[in-house]
């Protein structure tokens, strides 16, 4: 059946050619709705009705030309993906990355390793939307040195973490944000005495799921991904392009794969970790004293601060500090012109995303522009309202819903913050909190994210897979995350009627019922 998905997925064209047909069926059909005077209104805005904006028109036009640059370097995926790769370069160019896969996990039990990847996916959510770039390859290493298939680790880790991208161990940025929606579009039901949402009103929830989540993608990962791949033949190598690093050398000590750490990586080792103690001490003094810098106006983190804004920059901090101890140990380093070596050879693997982050972010800020994207999810919010449940079976449609509609908006918080003004008060006057609504939404926003062709990362994964799979394509990563998405599905709303059947928080103080 998988492989049906496939053949039947990888006859969507090449995801460049995909998003400028996308565009152009945006444009016909906004300029066609726009001249039929459609129009909609968001539920609680002051706005009033808005009308569809044709792209072929006057107006579209200049759009465009005036928004074309602005539209490409704010792409979000843009900034993090290549950001993160610089400090990923350098740690895999000059081999601290598989130094230390192989010091850490080449000796380690084969059989646990889809399970410590699908934990690390699952919890890499309180990266942000950096744990797609990361986690992905890392786990592809750390599988290859244990001598499994390095794309079960790929692609299983990264369904981890999209499929699961809503729920931690971790109280994080998501949670955050979320809860500052939801209180906001509860206001016009406050009367009914609803309970005020925070950061932790999902927590019980989301972490009895995340435990439970990371064992069934171990299971998936070690009893049909990785063994369909073997049965199909995946290559386990990358085909690299090149064998000089960023040194001049003709060896590539990123690529090495012997079980043997010598002498001076461990000298390199012990270097890059003393780097990292010293970062992390350094970060740590910003950040704990009261009044630190990294602190918000009220000395805290939560729901937003400097803090929960740098997680990029932390992160490529620890990727490229011990990096660069590492490599100056080791001689992989010996200038600075070495170190942008480095970089420019990441930016130049990744030369065919950039290309797709122009035509991608066009058309999702068409998408946004025209405003197709929220009268698709006013309509399906009013086709719910109408089926006139009040039950639990209300709650599963309303997830189903949130499951559907994020194929099409991809950004969570902005589905939310469309979700929320409508089904917040509506449930709240068949007797439901608010922060029971927001933990639904998050089933069918995660769930279904690791399966839309729209979907940045899923695109980037892609380019990670096409290493080892050139002729992989959208149908391909679609149809070896699917059993995660439906698996995810199933098990995380059986966890949720259990919460809501037997009556326990999902938060605390948060209950299903007002």
């Amino acid at each position: 059946m998988l492989d049906g998905v496939e053949r039947v997925g990888n006859k969507i064209p090449d995801p460049f050619i995909l998003f400028l047909l996308l565009f152009a069926v945006v444009a016909v059909a906004s300029t066609i709705m726009s001249a039929f005077g459609v129009s909609y209104e968001v539920p609680g805005s002051d706005e009033g009705p808005q009308r569809i904006q044709g792209f072929l028109t006057a107006q579209g036009l200049t759009w465009l030309t005036t928004n074309l640059v602005p539209n490409f370097i704010g792409f979000p995926p843009l900034g993090v993906v290549l950001t993160i790769l610089l400090g990923v370069g350098i740690a895999q160019r000059t081999g601290l990355l598989n130094t230390l896969v192989r010091k850490a996990f080449g000796g380690a039990p084969k059989w646990m390793l889809p399970y410590v990847a699908a934990l690390v996916g699952v919890s890499g959510s309180i990266m942000s939307d950096a744990a797609m770039v990361v986690i992905p390859p890392l786990a592809a290493m750390v599988f290859k040195a244990a001598g499994r298939h390095p794309v079960a680790g790929l692609l299983g880790s990264f369904a981890a973490a999209m499929a699961a991208f809503s729920c931690s161990p971790f109280i994080t940025s998501t949670d955050a944000l979320l809860s500052g929606i939801t209180n906001t579009a509860s206001q016009s039901v406050a009367s009914l005495g609803t309970t005020p949402v925070s950061p932790i009103s999902n927590h019980f929830l989301t972490f009895s799921i995340a435990i439970i989540l990371s064992l069934v993608a171990g299971f998936l990962i070690d009893k049909v991904l990785e063994p369909a791949l073997e049965r199909r033949g995946v290559a386990r190598e990358q085909k690299v392009e090149g064998a000089e690093t960023g040194a001049g050398k003709d060896d590539r000590p990123d690529l090495k794969m012997d079980t043997e750490i010598t002498a001076t990586e461990r000298f390199g080792l012990r270097w890059a970790g003393a780097a990292l103690v010293i970062t992390v001490a350094a970060v740590l003094l910003v950040t704990l004293p009261a009044g630190a810098p990294m602190r918000n106006e009220d000395g805290a983190f939560l729901p937003t601060s400097p803090l929960l804004s740098s997680v990029v920059f932390l992160v490529f901090l620890t990727l490229a500090m011990p990096a660069l101890a590492y490599g100056l140990a080791t001689r992989a380093i010996t200038g600075g012109a070495d170190v942008a070596a480095m970089m420019g050879h990441t930016i130049k693997d990744m030369s065919g995303f950039i290309v797709l982050a122009f035509v991608m972010s066009q058309f999702l800020e068409l998408f946004n522009w025209t405003g197709l994207s929220t009268w698709i999810a006013i309509k399906g919010a009013e086709a719910l309202e109408s089926t006139g449940f009040t039950g639990f079976g209300a709650i599963v449609a309303f997830i189903m819903l949130a499951w559907l509609i994020n194929f099409f908006i991809i950004s969570g918080s902005a589905q939310w913050a469309l979700f929320a003004v409508v089904f917040v008060p509506m449930f709240a006057l068949l007797g439901y909190e608010p922060g029971f609504v927001q933990a639904a939404y998050r089933i069918g926003d995660s769930t279904s994210s690791v399966l839309s062709p729209l979907n940045p990362y899923v695109i980037i994964v892609l380019g990670f897979l096409k290493t080892y799979e050139p002729k992989a394509g959208i149908g391909t990563v679609i149809a070896r995350c699917l059993p995660f998405s439906l698996v995810f599905l199933v098990i995380w709303v059986a966890v949720f009627a259990v919460f809501f059947f037997l009556g326990l928080p999902i938060g605390p103080g948060m209950y299903a019922h007002i």
